[in-house]
């Protein structure tokens, strides 16, 4: 007999509908499974087999030939394992489950016939909610984050019996339901806060500007300036995610396979900061079976990268295009997959190899070949795509022992909001522009209008500093997030003087 169950399959951060084809019948026994399976899908057959034996199935002894459709596309992973038991059963008619084409199903059978947690669920329901189908059974481990997805019923299952008892209908199972609302709103748990910093009151103002209008920034400065302490702060001033922003961010992380268990959704923005020591396939994105790397992972949130030029120079160039576009894109031999990487990166380095090139206290050990070498590690294509540079100095023990704090972070926060809606208003008609650091050459003519001192001093800067075109548009940028801060719409000479400022290093270091 022939039966059908469905399932799905990731590819990329989306997901496509797989129709799993059971047929039992006569001859040597044994099981045949076709459709471009990988390796994890061809063993599912043994893990199936075992897991119905001791969940108390009869075991059909016949062949059994088992479709994966469609058959074009390869198939990974063992989230086929749930499926492909309900259609043994159905196609050897031990078990009725009338209703088998209203349900999708996903999960890995251990040998026990426990359903273990997959990677992919969330767009795997979102994709079955799309089909129309009436429900999904998933992992319990799964059933948080498949539940973000509304508009189509969700059925946690922990061992093979629950979710075959639940297809014949003999099963009290309800759908497992969770408050988006309440789960955005006890998102903000963070521990550390701008109060903590002292002194590095020209940082925190750099900070704050690149924050409200979502630009890249460099920190430079010797061990123990504080750059590190100030980059792990900003996520206590960054907005928070839209419900929009929580679904993209959770469906990378869901492919990724870095959600938690029991975790729905990813309610505050990425903070990731990746070692030096990663590759380029480990920042971008790839494998046989492309999955996302750490530039996707940031997505909606913040990239850091401590001690820049410690990374290798092949890392460091691979990041010029998703600076660029917002977006990854992976090609192999089987496929070409995209993913999204709109983040704000955030880098942090010393001055020169032992750090204190520039201290005023510290003398530096390095010869001017090796600091010119290390500095050069940094290309001038990618610095061009750091709207902020600047330089944290070394904190002096006045500021050190000082006991009075800073503004706080919800402080800051406050104004980061109200600049960040400023933009959302201006930029309410262009649903590719989020914020100033996403305008486009066009935008930069239409949104920025300079006052006639603000652009003789920006012409002047491009003569005597020899800025290049990007840095041209750069500057332009964060000169309008910090006329937004200002709360003024033209752009005066004193905002282009502070974006100048925040592009000294072209001049100071490598130039």
């Amino acid at each position: 007999m022939l039966a059908c169950v469905y399932s799905g399959a990731v590819y990329g951060v989306n997901a496509f509908s797989v129709e799993i084809e059971v047929s039992s019948g006569r001859g040597e026994p044994g099981i045949v499974i076709v459709g471009l399976p990988d390796a994890a899908v061809r063993e599912s057959k043994d893990r199936v087999w075992t897991a119905l034996g001791n969940s108390g199935f009869h075991l059909a002894m016949g062949r059994t030939t088992i479709n994966l459709a469609p058959a074009d596309i390869k198939k990974e992973g063992p989230a086929f394992d749930l499926p492909i038991a309900a259609g043994i059963l159905a196609a050897a008619e031990q078990v009725k489950m009338p209703n088998l084409r209203d349900y999708a199903m996903v999960g890995e059978l251990a040998l026990s016939g426990e359903i273990r947690r997959v990677r992919g669920v969330l767009p795997i329901t979102l994709e079955m909610r799309r089909q129309n189908k009436r429900g999904i059974l998933v992992p319990e481990d799964n059933a948080d984050e498949a539940a973000v997805a509304e508009g189509i019923d969700v059925y946690p299952v922990r061992h093979l019996r629950d979710a075959i008892a639940f297809m014949e209908g003999t099963s009290d199972l309800r759908p497992y339901k969770i408050d988006i609302a309440d789960l955005i709103k006890s998102n903000r748990n963070l521990i550390e806060d701008f109060a903590d910093v002292k002194g590095q009151e020209s940082a925190k103002r750099a900070v704050e500007v690149a924050v409200s209008g979502g630009h890249n920034i460099l920190m430079v400065g010797s061990p123990g300036a504080g750059k590190t302490m100030l980059a792990r702060r900003i996520a206590s001033i960054l907005p928070e995610l839209t419900l929009q922003e929580a679904l993209e961010a959770t469906r990378i992380h869901s492919v990724a396979g870095t959600l938690k268990s029991h975790q729905a959704l990813i309610t505050q923005r990425p903070f990731r900061a990746p070692h030096h020591t990663i590759s380029d396939a480990g920042l971008l994105g790839g494998g046989t079976h492309p999955l996302p790397g750490e530039v996707s992972l940031a997505h909606n949130g913040v990239l850091f990268l401590d001690e820049l030029p410690e990374f290798h120079r092949n890392v460091l160039e691979v990041l010029r295009q998703p600076l660029e576009d917002g977006h990854v894109t992976i090609a192999r031999a089987a496929a070409t997959v995209n993913f999204p990487s709109q983040f704000m990166l955030v880098a942090a380095m010393n001055p020169c190899p032992c750090g204190y090139s520039g201290d005023p206290k510290r003398d530096c050990r390095c010869s001017g070949m090796q600091i010119q070498n290390y500095r050069n590690k940094i290309s001038g294509p990618l610095l061009d795509r750091i709207d902020i540079h600047i330089e944290v100095p070394p904190l002096r023990y006045a500021e050190l022992s000082s006991l009075q704090h800073g503004e706080t972070s919800a402080v800051i926060r406050e104004r980061v909001m109200h600049c960040r809606e400023h933009q959302q208003h201006r930029f309410k008609a262009l649903p590719h522009v989020t914020c100033n650091a996403n305008m486009s050459t066009r935008d930069v003519q239409k949104f920025c209008p300079l006052e006639s001192s603000a652009a003789d001093m920006l012409k002047m800067a491009m003569t005597e500093l020899s800025f290049s075109a990007r840095a041209y548009n750069r500057i332009i940028k964060v000169a309008r997030t910090i006329a937004d801060i200002a709360g003024t719409e033209n752009i005066a000479a004193e905002h282009i003087a502070e974006a100048i400022q925040y592009r000294s290093l072209d001049r100071n270091m490598w130039i």
